[in-house]
């Protein structure tokens, strides 16, 4: 099959999988983690394109939030699609390999890619964390949950297993602190970095914009 082909059926089958999905891991995430993949590897001129593409197309494919937090059903389900359209084995556990390995688990929890394109894609999906998206995403996904924007009296924790960190309902805010301002600097490449660093800018000012309209502060100074 050609490599053009085997990107459309992926394309289509993500799409489908995701329809329904309102809370930030839509289609629309998917394809920008494609995009910014490709060009993550362009810039550093490394990685396999094809290997890049479909492991960014196909890492939210099921996600475990959405499956009862079953940590296998998303590289089982790659696995499968990609093995009904006979692609070759090398190719699969590549791909399955980057969907393991790609999720943030914990603050304290290290979360190391075993290969480039696993490093390029893991940047992408993250960069989709972080900015005026990032933000946006974030809160949808609060939303759907039923969580609380802030409360003042829960603090941040630092995670340091999956397990605990699967199973949190902290408030919205809170997640800012336990991963979304850790990003920055777990990101792999060059050109995540330069990215990220613009990204996270726009979060702590989102924050202290927040804060200051939560106290009023911001109308009270002037």
């Amino acid at each position: 099959m050609k490599a053009e082909e085997l990107i459309a059926l992926t394309e289509e089958r993500v799409r489908t999988e995701l329809a329904s999905n309102g809370s930030g891991h839509d289609w629309y995430h998917v394809d920008r983690v494609r995009k910014t993949a490709l060009f993550i590897a362009k810039s550093e001129g490394n990685g396999d394109l094809l290997i890049v593409e479909l492991a960014a197309l196909l890492h939210d494919i099921a996600d475990h939030k959405y499956h009862n937090g079953d940590e296998e059903i998303g590289f089982k389900t790659a696995e499968e699609f990609l093995s009904e359209l006979n692609v070759d084995k090398s190719t699969i556990i590549h791909i399955t390999k980057i969907i393991q390995e790609i999720s943030f688990k914990g603050a304290g929890v290290r979360t190391l890619m075993s290969t480039v394109e696993g490093k390029i894609v893991q940047d992408a999906d993250r960069l989709d964390a972080i900015g005026a998206i990032g933000i946006a995403r974030t809160f949808a996904y609060g939303g759907h949950k039923n969580r609380p924007m802030y409360d003042p009296n829960i603090k941040p924790v630092c995670h340091t297993s999956f397990a605990a960190y699967k199973v949190s309902t902290a408030p919205t805010i809170n997640h800012f602190y336990e991963k979304l301002l850790m990003l920055k600097d777990l990101m792999n490449t060059k050109t995540g970095k330069a990215i990220a660093e613009k990204r996270h800018n726009i979060l702590t000012e989102f924050l202290s914009n927040f804060y200051q309209e939560w106290d009023g502060t911001d109308y009270q100074s002037e």
